[in-house]
C-alpha cells in the first residue's frame, strides 16, 4: 500500500484518484503507525513551508516519514512535499525542513509574475524510473512562489525556466520529488503516477 499522508494541508483526493485511476493501491493516511506500515510514501502539499513543518511535527508524522526514507522505501514529494525534503526555507523567514536534502527554499526574484502558475515544460538532466516513456520537456502543472536550491547539483533530475533555471524535480536514489503537480497534469501527470506505482512493485 501507498500512503498518501495527509496534514491537513493538500490535494489528497486528487492525488488519491490519480494514484487508483492508474491501477495502484493507494490510501489517505493520517496515522504514524500507517506510515510505518506503508511499502511507500506520497507527501503532497499546498500552503506554506512553516504551516507544513508544524502540523507535521504536531501530528507526530515527522519520525515516520524519515524513518520510511531512510528505511529505503520509495518516497514521491509533491510540491511542498519536495520543498520539505530541504534544509530550510526562507518562506516568512527561516524555517527549518527535514534536512533530508541539503540546500535552501528560496522565493522568485523575477519580472515574472509570481506564484509561477500554470503549465510549464519540464527539462530532464537525468531520467528517473518515474518518467519512463514520458518525452522530454514535456509539459505538466505548476503553481508556487518558492523553488529549492540544492547544494548537491546530482540530485536535479530536471529544470524548468520561469525568469530562472530552477530545479522541478529531484531524484536521489529512493526519493522522487516534483515542483509541479502530477495530479493536475493530465496524461503526463498520471504516468509519473504509474511508473511510480510500478517502481513501489518491484522493491
Amino acid at each position: 500500500m501507498i500512503a498518501i499522508i495527509d496534514y491537513g494541508m493538500g490535494n489528497l483526493r486528487s492525488v488519491e484518484k490519480g494514484f487508483l485511476k492508474v491501477g495502484a493501491d493507494a490510501r489517505v493516511v493520517t496515522e504514524p503507525r500507517a506510515i510505518d506500515d506503508a511499502r511507500a510514501v506520497v507527501l503532497p502539499g499546498v500552503g506554506a513551508f512553516r504551516d507544513c513543518m508544524k502540523n507535521l511535527s504536531g501530528m507526530s508524522l515527522t519520525g515516520p516519514v524519515v524513518r520510511s526514507i531512510e528505511k529505503g522505501k520509495p518516497y514521491l514529494g509533491i510540491c511542498l512535499g519536495l520543498q520539505l525534503l530541504f534544509s530550510e526555507s526562507e518562506e516568512f523567514g527561516t524555517y527549518k525542513g527535514l534536512d533530508i536534502i541539503k540546500g535552501k527554499v528560496r522565493k522568485f526574484r523575477t519580472d515574472l509574475k509570481v506564484p509561477h502558475m500554470g503549465w510549464n515544460n519540464v527539462k530532464l538532466l537525468r531520467r528517473p524510473p518515474v518518467f519512463e516513456g514520458i518525452k522530454d520537456e514535456s509539459f505538466f502543472y505548476f503553481v508556487h512562489s518558492f523553488y529549492v536550491d540544492p547544494e548537491d547539483p546530482d540530485v536535479v533530475a530536471a529544470t524548468t525556466d520561469y525568469g530562472i533555471t530552477f530545479t522541478s524535480m529531484i531524484w536521489k536514489d529512493n526519493i522522487f520529488a516534483t515542483q509541479f503537480h502530477p495530479e493536475k497534469s493530465q496524461e503526463m501527470g498520471l504516468m509519473i503516477l504509474k511508473n511510480f506505482g510500478d517502481f513501489v512493485k518491484k522493491n
